[in-house]
C-alpha cells in the first residue's frame, strides 16, 4: 500500500483512484474543449464566410434576361422550348423561317436559346408594306440543299430559277385569298389518314422516284432536311393562311423562295428519315395542321 508522504502512513487505494479521476476531469474543462462544428439539421456543413478580399467574396455576375423576355406570354410571341428549331417554330406558326429571323434580329438561324421569346406574327409597323408588296419583289437566294439554314439571313439579286420553274410569278389563288384551288400531291393511294395526335397529315404510298407535286400555287419557304422526323422536306407558302409540307423525299427539285405552280413536280418520293418509301403531306392553316382530305378534290 502506498504511503502518505506527510504522515508516512499508508494512503488508501480508493482515494488515489478518485484523485486521478479528478485530474482527468479537470483537463477536459471547457477552456480545453475541442472545437465543435455547427451543422444544420440536414447534415450539411454550415457555410463559412469567405475572408474579405478573397475571390469567393465577390458578388455573382449579373444574369441578363434573354432576348424578348419582356414579351413573354403576349399574343403573337412564342417562348422557345427545348428541342425547338427556327424552322419548326415557323411551320407551327404558318410563317417563313426567314421572316422570323428578320423580325427577331437573328443573325444565326441555327442558334436560338431556350427561354428566348420570338415574335411570330408580322410586326404591325410593317403590315401595310407587306400586304402591298407584289410577289415579284421577293428576292431569291440560291444555296445548296444541305438541309441547314444559312448562318445569316442574307438577300441576293433575283436569279433565274430551275428549268422546271415557271418564268412568271404565280397569280393569287382564284376564289379567295384564304382558299386556293387544291390538287393532289401524289398519284399513289392514301396509306394513312389524318390524326391530330399521331399523323398530322396524309401518307401516300409509292415507289422511290415517284413525282411529288405542289398542291397549289405558291412560293417555297423551305427546302432541306433540318427538321427532325421529316427527312428531305419542302414547305410551300400559298398565302397568308396556308402552308403545305412534303416530307421524306428522295431528292428535292426546288429551292427556297422559288415560285411554283399547282401540279409542278417539286421533289421525288423517297424514304429519308422514314422506314419505307412514302410521302407525308401536311396542310397547315395559320400554322395548325388540318385534314388535307377535306380540301383535296375528288379523283
Amino acid at each position: 500500500m502506498p504511503l502518505n508522504p506527510t504522515r508516512n502512513t499508508p494512503f488508501p487505494a480508493g482515494l488515489l483512484v478518485v484523485a486521478i479521476c479528478a485530474l482527468i476531469v479537470g483537463c477536459a474543462s471547457p477552456k480545453h474543449r475541442a472545437p465543435v462544428e455547427d451543422r444544420p439539421m440536414n447534415g450539411a456543413a454550415k457555410p463559412v464566410a469567405a475572408p474579405s478580399g478573397s475571390p469567393d467574396s465577390q458578388p455573382a455576375p449579373e444574369v441578363k434576361p434573354l432576348p424578348g423576355a419582356e414579351n413573354a406570354g403576349k399574343p403573337g410571341y412564342y417562348t422557345v422550348k427545348p428541342g425547338d428549331t427556327l424552322i419548326r417554330i415557323a411551320l407551327d406558326n404558318g410563317q417563313n423561317w426567314r421572316d422570323l429571323a428578320k423580325w427577331n434580329g437573328i443573325d444565326n438561324a441555327n442558334r436560338i436559346e431556350v427561354g428566348q421569346v420570338l415574335r411570330v406574327v408580322t410586326p404591325s409597323v410593317d403590315a401595310a408594306s407587306v400586304s402591298a408588296r407584289p410577289v415579284t419583289s421577293a428576292k431569291v437566294e440560291s444555296r445548296p440543299l444541305d438541309g441547314k439554314p444559312p448562318a445569316t439571313v442574307a438577300s441576293a439579286p433575283a436569279a433565274t430559277t430551275a428549268a422546271s420553274a415557271p418564268s412568271v410569278t404565280p397569280p393569287v389563288a382564284a376564289g379567295s385569298e384564304d382558299e386556293p384551288p387544291w390538287g393532289w400531291p401524289a398519284a399513289g393511294a392514301v396509306a394513312a389518314g389524318f390524326d391530330e395526335v399521331k399523323n398530322k397529315g396524309l401518307v401516300f404510298s409509292g415507289k422511290a422516284g415517284d413525282p411529288v407535286l405542289a398542291a397549289a400555287d405558291g412560293r417555297v419557304v423551305y427546302a432541306g432536311s433540318g427538321l427532325r422526323g421529316y427527312g428531305n422536306l419542302v414547305i410551300i407558302k400559298h398565302n397568308t393562311t396556308y402552308l403545305t409540307a412534303y416530307a421524306h423525299n428522295q431528292s428535292l427539285l426546288v429551292k427556297e423562295d422559288q415560285a411554283v405552280r399547282k401540279g409542278q413536280k417539286i421533289a421525288e418520293m423517297g424514304s429519308s428519315d422514314a422506314d419505307q418509301v412514302k410521302l407525308h403531306f401536311e396542310v397547315r392553316k395559320q400554322g395548325k395542321p388540318i385534314d388535307p382530305a377535306k380540301l383535296l378534290p375528288s379523283r
